[in-house]
């Protein structure tokens, strides 16, 4: 009897854009490029694909996997349903991607995990959206960056990380098919799924681990610890009721600042982190496909293009982050008075806007009030800023705005394209409202991303203020080894609102990891 190796060969080859669903000539190539024989072929796939527009015409490298006879192809990675319902609890703070995926991993351990979300379930959030767009009112528990899903559901479902070393990647991407995403994000090098697509698959990860016996709880804040001695013992929820938990993981966000108080008014060590923070830029689509495609935007099989762009300026690192084509830019403030942008794209990425964050990195000692031991300097210096732009706009959910070289030029601007964000924006010279330290630093960056990208400086392109939750300002240190808080035994960090990630998949390998570390101590767990 013959065994079957679990073995492929990849190969990498070239396709135009309207080549990629010719089967027939794609495997002739891989064929030609191998010289593998097309009869010892059992199976094909495409592993990677990604768009090489350096020049014209623009193509994709893709990365094929092939399959010989007697070669095994590897299932993806399922997940593993189980009872945990007398299992040992866990608590979870936040069902963000961290959260939700602690929370799966902790069913496959074996390990019953108790979710409490300060906000509401992924559906009913809608309408609280509705009324930040439409209405200008904020909930403070319930908005863009609190409730079921996080800041990722409503706001882009960006899959892309860049830390394949904290943990399985590709695991964390094929639970996400498991629970009804595309496939094509496994082999997209920017995968994405969408803002359209992601509340149903995050439904579907809670009715998973309620099935399995695990518990999620909704308008349910945490508000206080109970520790015996450097061991955690209970939480408070909502100020009402207490609840023994040995095991805490704290992933609440990088928007939850109450968090960051509450750790310290109990003496739990947390300490002031570097972050960035500037303004969302809006350009027309079909111009930075243009300039992308090198003039062949009009190529239907070509998807909407994005950009990267970095420069140091003053010492300072200026770049692009978030970047959404054919999106949207989103309110995002987490208290009435406040301001805060952000973007998001459907998954069909067919709206008619591109638009990106533009930040200046800023380090604790960058800043004027700057005390080594004061943990809150940077977040500190982010809430002013969200509280002039909100004072600049006329304290409502509008926002500052001004065209990209009037803002360059000092000018006010007189009138603006439309824009894709609802509540509205109004003509402010953000050089005023901006501390110095970023507006000159932008102002410098913008000439010089007009240089490498010809025809990204333009006066069509709007700047909306601020750009300001790129990550969390505030760290909750953590031992390397362990996990846990380097103060509190049983207190987990986790996620972006600890400082330990960056995006939706770095926070969900986070989530795993820091249950991982619990199985570990109770020798509970499950590769």
């Amino acid at each position: 009897m013959v065994s079957l190796k679990p073995m492929s060969t990849l190969v990498q080859i070239t396709a135009l854009p309207q080549e990629l669903e010719d089967r027939h000539l794609l495997l002739n190539r891989v064929v030609k490029k191998s010289k593998i024989r097309k009869d010892d072929i059992k199976d094909w796939r495409i592993r990677k694909r990604s768009i090489d527009a350096r020049n014209k015409p623009v193509r994709f490298t893709l990365q094929i996997e092939v399959w010989n006879h007697g070669e095994e192809k590897k299932p993806l990675t399922p997940f593993i349903l189980q009872d945990v319902s007398k299992g040992r609890k866990i608590a979870i703070i936040g069902a963000g991607p961290a959260g939700l995926y602690a929370a799966l991993r902790a069913v496959e351990a074996g390990i019953k995990p108790v979710v409490f979300e300060r906000g509401k379930d992924v559906r009913s959030r809608r309408f609280d959206l509705a009324k930040i767009n439409k209405d200008h009112i904020v909930n403070p528990e319930s908005n863009y960056c609190f409730g079921e899903g996080g800041a990722g559901t409503y706001s882009d479902g960006k899959l892309y990380t860049r830390s394949k070393k904290r943990g399985n990647v590709l695991k964390a991407l094929e639970w996400f098919v498991n629970f009804g995403a595309d496939p094509d994000i496994l082999v997209d090098a920017h995968p994405h799924i969408g803002t359209n697509k992601l509340p149903k698959i995050i439904t579907a990860m809670r009715e998973a681990v309620i099935e399995a016996g695990g518990e999620v709880h909704f308008n349910s804040k945490l508000t206080d610890l109970k520790l015996n001695g450097d061991r955690m013992e209970a939480i408070e929820i909502n100020a009402e009721k207490w609840f023994s938990f040995e095991d805490l993981i704290l992933a609440t966000g990088h928007s939850a600042r109450d968090i960051f108080y509450l750790l310290h008014y109990k003496n739990i060590k947390i300490e002031a982190k570097p972050f960035a923070l500037g303004v969302r830029i809006e350009h027309q689509q079909k111009l930075i496909d243009q300039i992308q495609y090198h003039g062949e935007n009009d190529n239907p099989y070509l998807p909407p293009a994005s950009y990267s762009l970095v420069e140091q300026v003053d010492g300072m690192g200026v770049y692009s982050f978030c970047m959404c084509p054919g999106g949207i830019i989103a309110p995002c403030a987490t208290e009435q008075q406040e301001v805060v942008t952000n973007g998001w794209s459907p998954s069909k990425r067919n709206n008619p806007y591109s638009n990106s964050g533009i930040v200046v990195s800023i380090a604790p000692s960058d800043l004027p009030a700057f005390k080594p031991e004061d943990p809150f300097v940077c977040l500190d210096f982010q809430k002013l800023v969200e509280k002039n732009c909100w004072e600049a706009a006329g304290k409502t959910q509008q926002v500052p705005a001004q065209r990209m070289k009037d803002f360059v030029e000092g000018k006010l601007s007189k009138d603006f394209p439309k824009t894709s964000y609802q509540p509205g924006i109004v003509s402010v010279d953000l050089n005023k409202v901006l501390p110095d330290l970023i507006a000159r630093r932008l102002r410098k960056a913008f000439v010089q991303f007009g240089r490498k990208l010809k025809g990204y400086y333009t006066n069509d392109a709007v700047l909306h203020a601020p750009e300001s939750r790129t990550s969390s300002p505030v760290l909750i240190p953590r031992d390397s080894d362990s996990l846990e808080h380097v103060e509190v035994k049983g207190l987990y960090p986790c996620g972006e609102g600890a400082g330990y990630a960056g995006g939706i998949i770095s926070a969900a390998i986070d989530g795993i990891n820091c249950v991982d570390a619990i199985a570990k101590k109770y020798q509970n767990i499950q590769d």
